[in-house]
């Protein structure tokens, strides 16, 4: 049984960088991944793609040959591969039980309204995939009101429109140090709580923004504002026009009581750690019978230390005690490097002072030498595919 990860979130929230992340991080503790590009506009990828959706249609193909615009072309995009499932699914039986990644494309129609991608992860989960949506949200939402709401209901409408397992995750935590100045803790924002608390911010941002104008009350003898006195006058809560739609978005968030978010720094071990068991416990696969899920990875896990990360813990690392805390991991690499060069470094010596020796830097390889120790270093095989192209 197949296990996935669909990957979904608005543009600039980081959804190939965590694929590359995510990648690498399970291929160090031992679980094949493969990773598939479903963004027609991603033409730059910055992990190997097993299947790359724009081998088969690309948007700026669509958009030349049917006179679109860029959200018309990954619409029309996304429902030529609906229409062309069988050659994603070719595809996906080179990768046999492979773990897989899937990085769709940033538009937010396609996961709130449109209806092709709903279409094809239902049609990955008649394959036997075991799907998680993992909704990622850029940590910068928290520092202002209103982008915080807007992203709530962004997550809730994905939630509702994919129907199937949801992780939110807020990406780039390690960021937050820019914002120093939250109203509320970070376990606020994590677990999407009591959003009546906000409103008075989100009144006061809005209030500013639209032409609220701090108020006095002292007055001159004609009754008017004495506005000499308005720098040192203390200003009310600038009132905001949209007091009744705020009020009435809070109270359907929480009445739906579905949101909560984890957290991520994908250069974090111990982050990537926590989410990943956050996803296994989501899809199954922490109960599953796959290779390595409780005799090499989760075991090692345990015996190592690495426990879930509360919101208090996050912001203790990334917030209250960063430098504190990036010391004490440079101390730890440091150790940990000294420790690892006791131990290879009369091998590595031997090898650098043998000139005779055939072997050859990495680097100075050509691209089919490189190739050839590729294949010898997986056994002959090949871990990407034959994709079929359009035609």
């Amino acid at each position: 049984m197949p296990f996935a990860q669909l990957v979904i979130g608005s543009p600039g929230a980081g959804k190939s960088t965590y694929c590359n992340g995510m990648h690498q991080f399970m291929s160090a503790i031992g679980r094949k991944c493969s990773v598939v590009n479903l963004d027609p506009a991603n033409d730059q990828t910055s992990y190997p793609a097993a299947i790359d959706v724009r081998d088969l249609v690309t948007v700026e193909e669509v958009m030349e040959a049917e006179e679109l615009g860029p959200n018309g072309g990954m619409i029309y995009a996304m429902e030529e591969l609906e229409h062309n499932l069988d050659w994603l699914e070719e595809g996906l039986k080179e990768l046999g039980d492979d773990y897989v990644l899937f990085d769709c494309p940033g538009q937010v129609e396609l996961f709130t309204h449109h209806n092709s991608l709903r279409h094809i992860f239902l049609r990955l989960e008649k394959l036997g995939y075991r799907l998680v949506v993992v909704q990622l949200t850029d940590s910068f939402v928290i520092s202002q009101p209103s982008l915080y709401i807007s992203a709530l209901l962004l997550a809730l409408r994905g939630m509702l429109q994919m129907d199937l397992p949801h992780i939110n995750v807020l990406t780039k935590i390690d960021n937050l140090r820019n914002y120093p100045d939250l109203p509320f803790n970070l376990d606020f924002y994590t677990e999407v709580q009591t959003l009546d608390y906000l409103i008075p911010h989100l009144e006061a941002e809005q209030g500013s923004r639209f032409g609220g104008r701090p108020q006095v009350e002292e007055k001159d003898e004609d009754g008017d504002e004495n506005l000499d006195d308005l720098d040192d006058a203390e200003p009310l809560k600038p009132k905001s026009k949209f007091s009744a739609l705020n009020h009435a978005i809070c109270e359907m968030i929480d009445s739906f009581g579905l949101l909560a978010f984890h957290t991520l720094a994908v250069e974090d071990k111990q982050s990537m750690m926590a989410l990943l068991r956050a996803i296994d416990r989501a899809g199954g696969y922490a109960f599953g019978a796959s290779e390595g899920v409780n005799d090499t990875v989760w075991q090692v896990a345990m015996r190592e230390g690495v426990a879930m990360m509360e919101p208090r813990d996050v912001q203790e690392r990334w917030l209250d005690r960063r430098d504190e805390f990036d010391e004490m991991e440079r101390a730890q690499w440091k150790k940990e490097g000294e420790e690892e060069r006791q131990k290879t470094g009369p091998q590595i010596v031997r090898q650098e002072e043998d000139e005779s020796s055939p072997k050859k830097a990495f680097e100075d390889m050509s691209l089919e030498e490189m190739e050839a120790l590729g294949k010898d270093g997986f056994k002959g095989k090949d871990s990407g595919i034959n994709v079929v192209r359009k035609g």
